[in-house]
């Protein structure tokens, strides 16, 4: 990775700025770097990719403050909350070996400095998609039993329909009897209300998995959406079109990983290598289209992993693939299971320049359970 040129933002709020906002022991930064995974490509293609961006996609950026502790109370009945080990611990557990100490984070202050650097980083990423012109987004994101049921989990899957069609959120989907008062808004910003459609590009998806099977990537494939009130796409799809397009009708490509459910959750080193192959297979395309990637979710959740984020987000920073390629399997259990959407997203940077990254750890108790977002471009080198 060539020389990288950085301007450090300031943060208003005090506490904000307290490790929020920071990579390395600094805050965010806008930067000027290459792509991950060697030189760019060479040679007269049809397509290629103009844009790529990474972001969270936690209900917490949907609802704002004033629903933010009523979902906060599902975090001190959990008993099975997942740490970077692979281990897991009880709310309770959690609460007396961490001695409470992130109560100080986990304040609505806090909270409303935070969301509002991570909506702006939202709308930074939405305006700079707009100027990039994409006539396709792919999303790399997870099916969290959406789509696909436990009946038949493909660990990764591309549609080539024409038509996306959402899937109405349910309450008995997070395991609640009754909707809580945060649902409405939530489902609303997922495009989970109803069932909704948007517009998808299935030639080129189709080429893609055709492409992909032949470099060995033996991909699923998933072409309509036959009951949209029992199976449809979901929130990681939903978030991007309704908060990042602007109303715009762009087509997209989901790309679906199973993140979350053992026993085929693809390894690190497979998602990059995925990224890698899905890359390539959109260089040799023979369509004239402007491409963008976006993973959606992640990072570390539900308990806020600092070290966890701030390692992936070095490791993107700086063009380190084979730190990626390393990441434990432990540490991608349940929510910070999504950080694989980002490392697939990482295969296809070749040539691409880092612009920023935004990180903000987003505490809802003393014990430290929340999630650590982030937010990201890359776009064409100049």
């Amino acid at each position: 990775m060539g020389q990288a040129r950085c301007r450090h933002l300031e943060s208003q709020d005090r506490l904000a700025r307290q490790d929020a906002g920071r990579i390395d022991g600094a805050q965010a930064v806008e930067c000027k770097s290459t792509g991950l995974n060697g030189p760019a490509r060479s040679g007269v293609v049809m397509s290629k990719v103009v844009f790529a961006a990474g972001t969270s996609h936690t209900p917490l950026l949907t609802f704002g403050a004033a629903l933010s502790q009523e979902y906060s109370q599902r975090d001190t009945r959990n008993e099975r909350l997942n740490l970077s080990d692979g281990s897991f611990i009880a709310y309770g557990d959690l609460l007396a070996r961490v001695q409470a100490r992130h109560g100080v984070e986990a304040t609505e202050a806090v909270f409303l400095a935070r969301e509002k650097i991570c909506q702006a980083s939202l709308s930074r990423i939405a305006t700079e998609l707009q100027e990039a012109k994409p006539d396709v987004v792919l999303i790399l994101t997870d099916d969290e039993s959406e789509l696909f049921s436990r009946a038949n989990t493909p660990a990764v899957s591309i549609y080539y329909g024409d038509t996306i069609i959402t899937r109405p959120f349910s309450s008995k989907m997070l395991d609640l009897d009754d909707p809580p008062p945060y649902f409405v808004e939530m489902a609303k910003h997922y495009a989970m209300d109803e069932p909704r459609s948007f517009p998808a590009m299935g030639s080129f998806g189709r080429e893609l998995i055709e492409k992909l099977i032949e470099r060995h990537i033996d991909v699923g494939a998933a072409g309509q959406v036959e009951e949209p009130l029992r199976s449809g796409f979901g929130h990681g799809i939903g978030f991007v079109i309704q908060r990042l397009f602007g109303g715009r009708d762009i087509p997209v490509i989901p790309v679906l990983f199973n993140t979350y459910y053992p026993p085929n959750a693809p390894v690190p080193a497979r998602c990059l290598d995925i990224g890698r192959a899905l890359r390539a297979s959109i260089d040799e395309s023979t369509q004239d289209l402007r491409v963008a990637l976006i993973a959606s979710g992640g990072l570390s959740h539900f308990i806020v992993e600092e070290e966890l984020d701030r390692k992936i987000l070095r490791a993107l920073r700086d063009g380190d693939s084979e730190s990626l390629r390393r990441i434990p399997v432990g540490a991608l259990n349940s929510g910070s299971s999504e950080i694989r959407n980002w490392i697939a997203m990482a295969g296809g940077l070749a040539g691409l320049q880092l612009k920023w990254l935004e990180y903000q750890p987003i505490y809802r108790t003393p014990a430290g359970t929340g999630i650590g977002t982030a937010f990201g471009v890359w776009r064409e080198a100049r």
